[in-house]
Formats: structure tokens, sequence, C-alpha cells
């Protein structure tokens, strides 16, 4: 027997009783690894470990930071096709989408450690003393940003490399200073294992302390409990659904010392078809928005799962075109049985409702484990008073809503949950028409996109992927780009300490030669 293992700092253990395999979507069978779960006694060590990691971990250099983060993506390259074999086998998805995940993985990893080797990042802010002020002297204060302690990483189903074991997450929680726990996601545990192996191979060779970083298995929920509820884990990092994110918030609100979680939920990403767009390019836009909703079977979370539309005969063609188109798609596997047998339920639960019309549903025989994307179709009215109509589908699936008028289609968006993306399809002439509109959309999501589609979030620095309540916990912070740092981080003050015994980024001479807040003006220069 093939046994996966948990890495509980750089040892490998399986010290438990309870196991489980991961399951090829497209053969539909099981792959061969046993996992083991994590024990409580494993779970105990590796929070003892990321403790003590980070009395130390929390004062490395940033170039030692990014000495690591950098050996991480050479050892994940290195791992080669071993590890886009096992993606593969455990996901459905093709080749293709491994490598290109891989890159994003690997480009993350980078410009993480571009970030911290040059330092400015920490927010380095002084204000210096005035002894003859009056009426009352000022203090010498100066402030940093300093790391929160170790953070709980949750793998994410969709995305077993960009968002889960050296994912986004992790790579801002480690770039933070902070040791990182991963609770591996169980349909993908053999990938998550392969690049644990190679985190902790980087971790030894750049001299990183044992506990920087350990990865647990679990097919449940007991790890992740106990996880969240250890006094020693100061932060979470979460992608997935509403009822997931939402139960770990609960859990680290509910603690005595409560703790943020920083979870990246569910959205249905409206997409706002204006009138003169649809009537000048509406067979073009159900071509391109058939694909959006398709790809990668519709799992991402920012899949274009409705459309907003005032009626009109161009509303009804492009209803009509996007039916065609999509029906025309082949249909492609999902991520997981379990993922498959939810998209069938909600979607049949939408399809049942009384005041839905189907307008698309593909009744053609497919594979096993292979979605049938659909479309459906619904007055604005009938959305707006009945609520269970927003809710995601996860899959290819989107609904388009049919508005009476302007000020209907503004109250639609009202009515919505917080979102990751909005859209707008618009002629450059008639965006002012709409004002009231697209100020309405701004309020409900992170990102706004014009004349595009939502799928594919681009990792740079002006990119915001989070949203209001419960697109993120929190809607001040992105979960990708180098920004996303903030979330692992705290302000720190020093008030009239010593030169010498100020860290690096505070000191007069400025060593690090970083950019630096010195009274209100913004330079490199030493004091």
């Amino acid at each position: 027997m093939i046994t996966g293992k948990n890495y509980i700092g750089f040892e490998l253990s399986a010290k438990g009783n309870l196991s489980y395999k991961t399951f090829n979507p497209q053969l539909n069978i099981e792959n061969q690894t046993t996992f083991i779960e994590a024990t409580p006694a494993e779970i105990e060590t590796a929070c003892l470990l990321a403790e003590s990691a980070f009395h130390s971990y929390k004062t490395f250099s940033g170039k030692d930071k990014a000495a690591f983060l950098n050996a991480i993506a050479d050892e994940i390259l290195a791992l080669d096709d071993e590890l886009i074999q096992t993606y593969c086998s455990e996901t459905g998805l093709p080749e293709g989408r491994a490598k290109g995940e891989r890159g994003r993985t690997i480009g993350q990893l980078r410009s993480f450690a571009e970030l911290v080797a040059e330092g400015s990042w920490v927010e380095a802010t002084i204000d210096t003393a005035q002894p003859d002020r009056e009426p009352m002297p000022k203090s010498d204060i100066r402030k940093m940003m300093v790391p929160l302690g170790p953070v709980v990483v949750f793998g994410a189903s969709n995305f077993p490399l960009a968002y889960s074991t050296a994912g986004g997450d992790t790579a801002a929680a480690l770039a933070a200073g902070c040791p990182v726990i991963v609770k591996s996601h169980p349909m993908h545990a053999g990938t998550g294992e392969l690049v644990a192996s190679a985190i902790v191979k980087a971790a030894k060779k750049t001299g990183m302390p044992k506990g920087v970083f350990s990865n647990l298995n679990s097919s449940g929920i007991e790890v992740g409990t106990q996880l969240v509820k250890d006094s020693r884990v100061k932060a979470v990092g979460f992608t997935g659904s509403i009822k997931g994110g939402r139960a770990l918030y609960d859990l680290a609100s509910q603690r005595e010392e409560p703790i943020p979680v920083f979870a990246e939920m569910g959205s249905v990403n409206p997409v706002v078809m204006l009138p003169e767009a649809l009537k000048n390019r509406g067979e073009a836009l159900a071509k391109t928005y058939a694909s959006s909703i398709t790809l990668g079977t519709g799992q991402f979370c920012t899949n274009p799962g409705l459309i907003l539309g005032i009626e009109s005969e161009a509303l009804s063609h492009f209803i009509t075109q996007l039916s065609a188109e999509i029906i025309n798609i082949e249909p492609a596997c999902m991520l997981h049985p379990n993922i498959m047998g939810a998209y069938n339920s909600k979607k049949a639960k939408a399809l049942a409702h009384s005041e839905l019309e189907i307008s698309a549903d593909y009744n053609m025989e497919v594979q096993t484990n292979y979605a049938r994307q659909a479309v459906t179709t619904v007055k604005g009215a009938s959305f707006i008073k009945n609520s269970d109509l927003h809710e995601e589908v996860f899959g290819p699936f989107s609904m388009v809503v049919q508005c009476k008028d302007a000020k209907e289609l503004e109250t639609v968006i009202t009515k919505l949950e917080g979102q990751l993306t909005g859209t707008v399809i618009a002629e450059t002439n008639e965006v002012s028409n709409y004002s009231k509109v697209i100020s309405a959309l701004q309020n409900r999501v992170g990102r706004i996109i014009y004349n595009g589609v939502p799928t594919g979030v681009e990792v740079c620095p002006s990119m915001v992927h989070g949203g209001p309540y419960p697109a993120s916990t929190d809607s001040r912070f992105t979960a990708v780009g180098i920004h996303s740092i903030k979330r692992w981080v705290r302000p720190f003050s020093y008030q009239d300490w010593p030169n010498n015994l100020l860290p690096d980024e505070l000191k007069n001479e400025n060593p690090l030669e970083i950019s630096r807040l010195l009274n209100n003006t913004q330079t490199r220069d030493a004091i």
C-alpha cells in the first residue's frame, strides 16, 4: 500500500488510524495512495513547532525570506511531470491547465520574494522627536508592520496549486514572517503532499526554522476545527464555500482570543449588459459569454452566474444566441463526484423554480462526472422577491434576469449579496446614462470589469480579489497580489527607543535603504 503522510515540520508522520483516498473523476476510480488523517497529537506538535519557529522566523531579513520563497518555486519546478500527472489524476483537469496553474503559483512566490527582498512593504513611518515643542514635548514615534504569528491555510478544491499548499495565502504569510500550517484539501492530497515536500526541501536548504511549515491531511472537519481553536494559531486563510468559510469565521470568533479569518467565498459575479451594447454586439457577446460560463466547467469563483439586462428585442435575441452557443460546447469533467453532485442538486432546484424559464439545458449523454451546462431566465420582479434565486450554482450555469427598466435593474443589484466581481458591457456613449446602476454595482463588488469577462484573475499589485460579505469576510483586503500580505501583519509602534535597539527598518541610518515616511515626506534618506 502506498501511504500519503503528514509533514509535521520537516518530518513525515502517519500515526493515525483514519484513512482516505483521492479520486480520479476522469476515470471514475479511486487513486492508489492511501492518506492518513492527522491525529490530535500531530496537530498539537505542528502548532507547537509553528509557535517556536515564529520567535525566530519573524526576525529573518527580507533577503532570507526571499531566498526561501524562491527556493520553494525552484523545488516545485523540480517536481516536473510527477506533479502535473498527480494534479491531473486528482482533478480531471487537462495538462495545460495544470501547467498554467503551476506557472501562476511560481509567479506568486517570486513576486513575494521580490517584495520582501526590497523591503519597503513594511510601511516604515518615522516621526522624530520635538523636545522643545510647546506646550508639550513630542516623543520620537516609529511604526512598521509586523507579522501576526502562525497562520492556518485551508487548501481550495478548484485550485490545487495556486490557492492551496504553496498558493497565494501561504506565499503571502511566509513573506510576512508567519509560519504556515496547511490543512490539505482531501480532493488533491497527493498534489498537496508533493508541493509540501518542495516547501520542506526549500526550508532546509535555506536554513529556515523547523516549524516554519507543516502539511496536515484530513478528509473531514475535525483537523481544521482543532487547528482554528488552537491558541497558538493567530490567523486563518480559506478559499471555498460560504458554508465552510462562515463556519471557520464563527469558530475563530468564539475563541477566548478571537482571530481574523480571511475567507474568499461564494460569488455569482453579475454582468450588466446595457441596451446599445446588446443591440450592436449581441451575437459576439453570446459567443464570448458561453465560453466564459463553461470555462473550467464553470468551477471558478469568478464564473459569470448572473447576467442582467433591460427587456428588449436585443436582450431576447441575446438569450436565444447564448442558449444556442452554450449547447454547442462539449461538456467537461468536474473536479470530483461530490462537486458534481452538488452542481446537479443546485441546478435541479433552480430549474424547478416556478418563475424560472429554462433557455438551454444540455440533454445529450455525457461521461460520468461531466456537467451538463444550462442557461435560465427570469423576470426582474421575480428575482427581487425570491432570494433563493440569488444563490450560486457552482458549475456551468448562468441566469439571465430581464428587468423592465433601469430602475428595476438598479434595484436588482442593490438586493444582491456581496460579490467578487461585477461587469459592465456597454458602448462608451451610454455609460453616463446608467450612472446609478454602475454606482450600485460598485457598492456590491470588489472589482468591476468593463467590456470583458470576469473569469481570469491577473496576479498583480492592482488586483482586488475580494469584496463585500459573503464574497469575502473582510472587504478591505485582497486575496491576490502582493498587497494580500497585509492580511498577515499588524501595525506596531516604537516610542522613544534607542536607535541601536530598533529594527533595521526604523533605524536612523536606514541600512536597508527602503522607502520610509519620514516626518510626512516619503524618502529613502537617512535621518
